[in-house]
């Protein structure tokens, strides 16, 4: 007699906690002032390195905004910006640094410099020719691999006279305010999603686990964390 049975597949990477690339970061926070500035964005210095930084390829926040939950609480899985001065009463020199959560740089650009005496002027120059050694870095943002993640794929082994046949669960997506949400075939709710400035990010909500949906390589996870570690459910969703 044939039976059916229902596997749950678990798919586990482990890879060694290593020196990160700033490829595995999407996002930097910015801060709204420098240390060597006196007011906040004195001289447009801090917009102009957001605007920067976002040329090359990075999503940013200044530390001032509201910064989405999931983005703000996973403050490890973020860049930090700065840029410090250096020079003498004829020269400016600007640097710009990216940090990790543990004030580790990970990116250091080359030396800006100026000779303008007017400030605005001078910083503006040195800033702008400091971000030009960005075009080497050839940033582009990849899943990180320096943390524990478990993929977990639902999938239905159904034993018959042929070979098993695998069916991959399905979610379909319905439309409520702001979102979505995500059920199956019962159709039982599995899920809600709400949207974000970002179409392939999505605030999610998966019973009491609360997490982010994102789209990967045209495939979608949802990653949240459990025990301080983060686990990436990969997800089979019809819009």
């Amino acid at each position: 007699m044939k039976k059916i049975l229902v596997l749950v597949c678990c798919c586990f990477s482990l890879t060694l906690l290593a020196q990160r690339s700033v490829n595995e970061f999407q996002y930097v926070i910015v801060p709204s002032k420098f240390g060597f500035t006196n007011d906040v964005d004195q001289y447009r210095l801090n917009t102009l390195t957001k605007l920067l930084l976002e040329k090359y390829g990075f999503k940013t926040y200044f530390d001032t905004d509201s910064i989405p939950n999931q983005i703000a609480q996973a403050n490890c899985e973020n860049l930090y910006a700065n840029v410090e001065k250096s020079g003498n009463f004829v020269w400016t020199k600007l640097q710009v640094l990216l940090k990790d959560c543990q004030g580790k740089t990970l990116y250091q650009s080359a030396i800006g410099t100026s000779k303008e005496k007017e400030y605005r002027v001078a910083y503006t120059q040195s800033l702008r020719q400091a971000f030009e050694s960005f075009e080497s870095l050839h940033y582009q943002y990849q899943p990180k691999n320096n943390v524990i993640k478990t993929e977990i794929t639902q999938t239905k082994v159904i034993q018959s006279e042929n070979l098993p046949t695998a069916v991959p669960e399905t979610l379909y997506a319905q439309v409520i305010s702001n979102g979505y949400q995500l059920v199956d075939a019962s159709p039982k709710v599995v899920m809600k999603i709400y949207k974000t400035s970002d179409p392939s990010t999505f605030t999610a909500v998966k019973g009491t686990v609360q997490g982010v949906l994102i789209s990967k390589n045209s495939q979608w996870f949802f990653e949240h964390y459990e025990n301080d570690q983060l686990v990436s459910e990969k997800l089979n969703i019809k819009f």
